[in-house]
Parts: C-alpha cells; sequence; structure tokens
C-alpha cells in the first residue's frame, strides 16, 4: 500500500500550468513544511519541505482557493522517478501526487487568510465565535442535554 498523509504550510503559492489540447487539464505544483513530531536537536523546530503534485479539479481548487502559508492536510501517494538533466547528470526525483487535500484551520485562524486568502468578502455570522483552540464557545447557563447520542 502507497498512502501519504501530510500536514503543513504551503511555502509559496502553488504553480499552475494547464495541458495543451483540446481536453486541457490543470496540474498545481506546491511544497508543504511539515513540522517534524521529533527533533534530536532540542528546542530546534525542523521541518521536511515535500513537494506535492494535484492534477485536474484538485489542480484547480490549489490554484484558486490555496496561498503561501495556509496549513491544509493532503492525502495522496508517493511516487519517484527520474530523468538525465541538459548536463548529463541523472535526477531523481520524490513527489507526494494529491488524492485529497483540504483546509487545516479555519480562514480567521489563518494569517494568509487576513491579507486576503481565500476568496469571496463574506461578513461574520452571528453564530458563536470559536475560541483559540477552535472549538465553539458554548454560552453559560445552558442546562439542556447536548444534541449527541
Amino acid at each position: 500500500m502507497n498512502k501519504a498523509i501530510l500536514m503543513g504550510r504551503l511555502t509559496r503559492d502553488p504553480e499552475v500550468r494547464y495541458t495543451q489540447g483540446d481536453n486541457q487539464m490543470a496540474i498545481a505544483r506546491y511544497t508543504l513544511a511539515v513540522d517534524r513530531r521529533f527533533n534530536r536537536n532540542g528546542d530546534e523546530n525542523t521541518a521536511d519541505f515535500i513537494p506535492c503534485v494535484a492534477f485536474g479539479k484538485a489542480g484547480e481548487f490549489a490554484e484558486r482557493y490555496f496561498r503561501k502559508g495556509i496549513k491544509i492536510a493532503v492525502t495522496g501517494r508517493i511516487q519517484t522517478g527520474s530523468y538525465t538533466n541538459k548536463d548529463g547528470v541523472k535526477v531523481y526525483t520524490t513527489e507526494v501526487v494529491v488524492e485529497e487535500q483540504e483546509f487545516a484551520e479555519s480562514k480567521n485562524s489563518s494569517s494568509a487568510g487576513a491579507e486576503g486568502g481565500f476568496g469571496g468578502g463574506s461578513s461574520q455570522s452571528a453564530a458563536p465565535m470559536a475560541a483559540g483552540d477552535g472549538f465553539m464557545n458554548i454560552p453559560d447557563g445552558i442546562d439542556e442535554e447536548l444534541p449527541f447520542n
């Protein structure tokens, strides 16, 4: 089985190209900075920079909504390859071919979202605001049972 699940921040805006011909297809390439859970150097933050490629509708989605600095979650497969560059040197590649991608934080908590991020200028709703931990605040005085089974 070949399955990769990643969560990280985009290091720059996706680079998108379209195939030639009648059935044009978007190909979006971006790099995720994924924090390492444990590191050997003590307190020093370390990250792996993982190249990802999204095809078709996923590529169009990345082009439209993804911006440098936003946090996303990606599911895909690892693909390796190689080519010979113009100097005759064989270059080996490794990338994640995206099968699923989604936002991993709210628009409000994303620094990119405040700088022109994800599209439409919708106003805030009257719903209770989310706390800093991402959970909705429940007002005091609610004595009813929560609606969960």
